[in-house]
Order: C-alpha cells, then structure tokens, then sequence
C-alpha cells in the first residue's frame, strides 16, 4: 500500500485512523512532498527534513534526518517506528525537531545554537566514555556515580539524555531480590531520575562554546576526569540562549540546594522569584503521582500507612516544623537548570542526585494504603520531621521501654546517609549506629529501616538484663574495694611503678587525657573516683574465644561476685584482686555512655554524643547480643566503583553478593510494599524474625 507512506495519500482525503508520513508533517506545519519516482517522501522545515526512502512496492527502506548545511543521516529508531506503525512516537520525533528550533533570531543564529547544542553533546559523550574506562563502571554504576551518568545520544527528535539516579528498588528483582542484569541496552530510559539537555532561547545573552572543549583523551585523575580548553573568542560566540538540563519529570528541590546551583553556574535557576511552598507537601505529591494519582490531594493530617511484614506503620510528616528563623523547610518544583559550560555538569548532577535521595527517603513514608487504626491495636506510630535541607529526625516508642527514640538521618550525598540513634539514658539498648546506617544506604526505605530495628531489638531484648546485672555488679566491686586516694594502693592501681596507665584507667595517671572533658564518668582527672560506674567501652579480649564462652564466663564471675562477703577494708590488695580479673579489667576501661544522650527537643539537631552500641561494639559478648552485621541480612545498593578501586571499606562495598528485595513497577517500585518484603531468598529483616520465633 504505498499510497500508505506517501504524500499522495493525504491530498486524497486519508483520514487520522489511517494516518500518513505526509499527514504527520501537515500536523507539526511541516512541508512534505514526494520525488518523482515516487519512492521518496520529504518533511522539511527551513532548518531540518526527513527523508523516508521506499521500495518500488511501497515497503519501508529506510528513514533518514539531516539538519542544516549536514547530510542526511539513518535514523534506526524512526524506521522501527514507521515499521511497527507507532505514528504517536513518530510524531512525538517531528514534534522534538520542531521544538529543536524553537529559538530566537534568524537562521543564521539559529545555526550557531545548533552547533553550541552538537558541540556539548559531544564533550559529554566524552566525558562519559572516560569515566566508564577509568572505573570499568556497568551501567548502574555510571547512573549513581558518573560525572554525567549513563548518556543516551540524540537520535531523531530526541533530546541527549543523562540517566542520573535509581533506588535501590529501581533495580533489584521482584520477590527474590537479586540485582536486575541491566545493561545500557536493557535499561529503561524512563527509569529513576534523568535530564535531558537542550538549548533553549533566553532574555540574556550568554558566551556558548560551538567547538568541543575536551582536549586529548586522557583524564587528569583516576575518576576520569577531563581537561577542557579555554574559553576564547575562537571557540566560542555570544548567543542570547544558554544550555539547560531539563527534568524528566518536575523534581522537588529545598531552597538553598536550588541557591547552590545557580552559584554553580552564575546562572538563576528561576527567571522570576518561585512560589514556594513546604518541601514535604511538594514531595508527598510527586511521590503519589508516581504511585499512579492523577489529582493527588493532600491528606490534611499527613498520615500515612505502610504495610510491612508482621508489622505496620503509621507515619506522619511534620513538615510544618520549624526548621530556622521560625519557618518550615521551604522549596519549588524544578523544570530545567541553565548552564553554559560542560564542566558544570558533574556538580549539578551531584546536586539533583542528592536532592534525589534524600526525597526517596521521604517518599518510602507515603503510601496510598489505607488503614482503620481502631481495628489496629498493634499500629506503630513514627514522626518524621525535617531538622535541614538535608537531615530529617524520625522518633518513636522505645520498643522495650515507655520511652521515645529518636533516629537522626542525615543525607551527606546521594551515596552517604550518616544516621544516629537517640535514646535515654536508661534505655535498652536497640542497635548500633552502624547497623541502622547500613540498612538505610542498602533499601533508602525509612519503613523496611524502622522494622530492622525493631526486630534486632526483639533479638537483644531477652540479654539485655545481662548487661544491667554486670554494670551494677562491676559498681558494687568498685565501692567495696576501692582504696581511699590517700592509700598508697590507690597509685597502684591506676599506674605502675613508672607512672604508665597499665589498665588504661583514664584520667589517673596524672597526665591529660586524650578523651580530655569526655573521660571516665567517675574517674576525673584528679584522680578521684567521684561517683558511680555508669557507663564504660568495653574493648575486644585478645583471646579469641566465642561469644558465648565470654558469656558463661561473664555469668561465672557475677555468681562469684555476688557470693563474696562484704569488705570492710580498703587495702590495696583486695582491689587488686578486682583489676586482676580480665572481665572486671575489660569493663573498667570506661570511654562511653551505656546510654546515650536523652533524646533532642523537638525541632532541634540533637548535640553530638557517643553512641552507646558503638561504645560496646568491640566487646564479644556485646557483639553477639549485638549481631552488628547487616550485610548478611541486608542487600548492597550498588557501591561505587572509585570505592572498590580505593579499596576504602565503605559500608557501601560490603558484602556485594547482597540484595534488597523490592517490588517491580513501569517506572518506579513501591517501597516497603508487603509483597516487595516477603521475597523467597532475600526478603528485607525475615532473617532477624524466624531467628526470634524460633
């Protein structure tokens, strides 16, 4: 049917459910016409024409673009369109070429941006390209870390575009968990976060490089970085336009992030002043449009479900909160960012990745599920609440004790989160700082994070008396046996004949110590015990023995202890006995807090302070009440390449054999889902749970 391909059809009255080559260019006010063999169908425009080549039966050949003063140019993507009759995604290529030249001035002008555009596609497509030789980086490794991330070039209508960012549930397997083999092939373009970059007209006039600024081909550094040329009047020219990074979907950004770009490329951002409105609510809306929410509508309470296994949540955002000067998180939805240098696009990236991450993890909270809290008496409550531009607080019920937690998140970058937990002084203790920062960077889920630690608490729940009965038991030893300082004893103890520190007594031998105001609660720099043992570090015994060895050896030592007859006297010899005892020594050697700081009030960064779990993460008894290794329970979110050449140790390049399980969707997996948990070889915490149960 050629009449099907051809001009001819059109002008004899073909409708839009039969559409034709020559109809789709009539649509976008393009010229078409035929050759006079007829095998030949032209759309043109004063800066572009696509050629659709026929055979003598009226079968596709071939579909070729040529843009001005260049030859004509095979288009794959066009012809498999054409061939499959997808006129939509034809159209929406004659569309982008039009739109390609939606630009200020003359033909001539319009040329130069051209050439600026073809020019900078070219620097990136290099930078990429040097970035995957120096790291050896798969494709998910050049989206999360490289300086442009994956790159897709222009073909037809279709803008460059620079793949930027996936969660982790972006590229692990429904139900079992294991990591999606996507290569630059198989990848969804639509996945996660991505830019196109284009040149668009602007009200200011802008020095734009129309030559490739990338000389040579070898990087300055390891991570493949470029060396680019000088800007001069040679390879560059004033234009009223500049480069712009367009968002594949409009992106929630705070307000000083959107600051730090515009200083990035001496460029505003926004023409004019945004409108700003409470980060959070502009999260929550982009996160329930990408859950399928035509008209999403906030929920005036910000309450929101998730339904977890053995668990369930309710979360609220308090995004009101103050955050400084008395006023909420604010920011503005991002549509495209202005630039006029290649080498601004690496920093800018990092920017949108970070924002990125740190909007995924609010985005885990908001689900669409619905729950009846009266029909739910065992619903977890959790608050999460904005503390920076990029820190957010998250506080709870102690899942022990009458009390409320809090677990401070803080986004570094899009590849470091740093979390830390605040409880009472009181409090059993939970996890470890460590534990709950692996998890996070492992599932960028607040949820499947939050039921983590509330299953590693229920495994340490029944031993955590243990550690209660051996501090009261080391404090009750200490008063019993300790020398008044006036005893020549009392020396003895704390420093041997030469002065050193044998037991590693902090603040006793006379010296400054390396703690400094942070020393032994109750041993001060005086060399006075002021007060009860209340909080210690206990450090690894250089034996090697078992955890549970240096259990029932600790338990042997409390029975001991408690069956000794109360000492009346203080000589040096009867606290000898005590600082004879490795267990008893190990306990003395006090750095930390057995509970941390009380938790901050509301709205405020909590002050710094020592973890409690890290202070006793080196002990074997601790360490196995503790069980501090989430990579066996948790999978790894794609460490960066620069990390495993650097052989550094990040969390992040941990147990790589890992997965997180997750559930799969068209452009972005729910988080936290019940089925995306439950997978059968890996699902997110089910390690800790059948280890409670049984």
């Amino acid at each position: 049917m050629a009449e099907e391909w051809s001009c001819q059809g059109c002008n004899q009255g073909m409708v839009l459910e039969s559409p034709t080559v020559g109809v789709l260019g009539k649509m976008m006010r393009l010229g078409s016409h035929l050759s006079p063999s007829r095998t030949e169908c032209y759309i043109t425009s004063d800066m572009f024409y696509v050629e659709v080549h026929l055979d003598k039966a009226g079968q596709l050949v071939d579909v070729k673009v040529a843009h001005h003063g260049e030859n004509p140019a095979s288009c794959p993507e066009l012809v498999q369109h054409l061939r499959d009759k997808n006129f939509d995604e034809f159209s929406k290529h004659l569309k982008g070429l039009v739109n390609l030249y939606k630009l200020p001035g003359d033909n001539k002008l319009k040329t130069k941006m051209y050439l600026a555009l073809q020019s900078l596609e070219l620097d990136l497509t290099k930078m990429m390209h040097m970035f995957r030789i120096a790291m050896n980086a798969s494709t998910v490794e050049t989206i999360l870390h490289g300086g442009v991330g994956l790159l897709t070039a222009r073909s037809g209508g279709h803008l460059v575009s620079l793949q930027c960012y996936v969660s982790p549930y972006d590229i692990f397997e429904e139900g079992s968990g294991m990591p999606l083999n996507f290569t630059d092939a198989n990848i969804p373009r639509t996945l996660g976060v991505s830019v196109l970059v284009t040149v668009e007209g602007t009200s200011s006039v802008y020095k734009l490089p129309i030559a490739p600024l990338i000389t040579g081909s070898h990087p300055v550094d390891n991570k493949g970085t470029p060396s680019f040329s000088s800007v001069t009047n040679s390879n560059c020219v004033d234009l009223p336009a500049c480069f712009f990074l367009k968002m594949n979907h409009p992106m929630p950004f705070s307000l000083s992030f959107v600051q730090k770009m515009g200083n990035i490329t001496g460029i505003p951002v926004f023409e004019s002043a945004p409108t700003l409105s409470s980060l959070y609510e502009l999260i929550i809306k982009s996160q329930l449009r990408e859950e399928g929410c035509v008209s999403p509508g906030l929920d005036k309470s910000m309450r929101f479900y998730a339904c977890l296994p053995g668990q369930q949540h309710c979360y609220y955002l308090n995004g009101d909160a103050p955050v400084q000067d008395g006023r909420s998180l604010q920011g503005a939805l991002v549509h495209k960012i202005p630039f006029r240098h290649p080498a601004q696009v690496p920093t800018l990236l990092d920017i949108i990745r970070h924002q990125a991450a740190y909007n995924t993890l609010i985005g885990s909270c908001v689900k669409k599920t619905n729950i009846k809290e009266a029909d739910t008496p065992a619903l977890l409550q959790f608050e999460v609440c904005p503390l920076t531009d990029s820190s957010f607080s998250v506080s709870f019920q102690h899942p022990v004790n009458e009390s409320l937690v809090c677990v401070v998140m803080e986004v570094i970058d899009s590849r470091q989160v740093a979390c830390k937990l605040y409880k009472g002084l009181s409090d059993a203790l939970i996890c470890t700082d460590d534990f709950i920062t692996k998890v996070v960077q492992r599932c960028m889920s607040i949820p499947v994070t939050m039921r983590a630690i509330r299953c590693k608490a229920e495994t340490i729940q029944a031993d955590t008396p243990a550690l209660s009965l051996i501090a009261e038991t080391v404090e009750i030893m200490v008063k019993r046996n300790l020398p008044p300082t006036s005893s020549p004893g009392y020396l003895g103890i704390g420093t041997g004949a030469d002065g050193s520190n044998p037991i590693g007594l902090p603040g006793v031998s006379g010296g400054t110590t390396s703690t400094g105001s942070n020393s032994v609660v109750g041993v001060g720099g005086s060399g006075s015990f002021q007060g009860p043992i209340t909080s210690f570090n206990i450090n690894r015994t250089s034996q090697g023995g078992s955890s549970m060895d240096s259990v029932g050896h600790v338990g042997g030592q409390q029975q001991s202890m408690q069956q000794q007859p109360q000492l009346q006297s203080h000589s040096s010899d009867d606290f000898n006995k005590v600082t004879q005892n490795p267990i008893l020594t190990s306990l003395l050697k006090i750095t930390g807090s057995v509970g941390s700081s009380p938790p901050p009030q509301p709205h405020q960064t909590p002050p710094p302070t020592t973890s409690p779990a890290s202070n006793t993460k080196n002990h074997p008894m601790l360490m196995n009440l503790l069980k501090d290794n989430p990579s066996q329970e948790f999978a790894l979110y794609g460490g960066s390449p620069l990390d495993r050449q650097n052989s550094s140790g990040s969390p992040r390049t941990d147990s790589q054999g890992q997965s997180c399980s997750g559930t799969k969707g068209k452009k972005k997996r729910p988080r936290g889902s019940e089925k995306g948990l439950m997978g059968t070889s890996g699902g997110i915490g089910m390690k800790q749970q059948s280890q409670h149960r049984h």
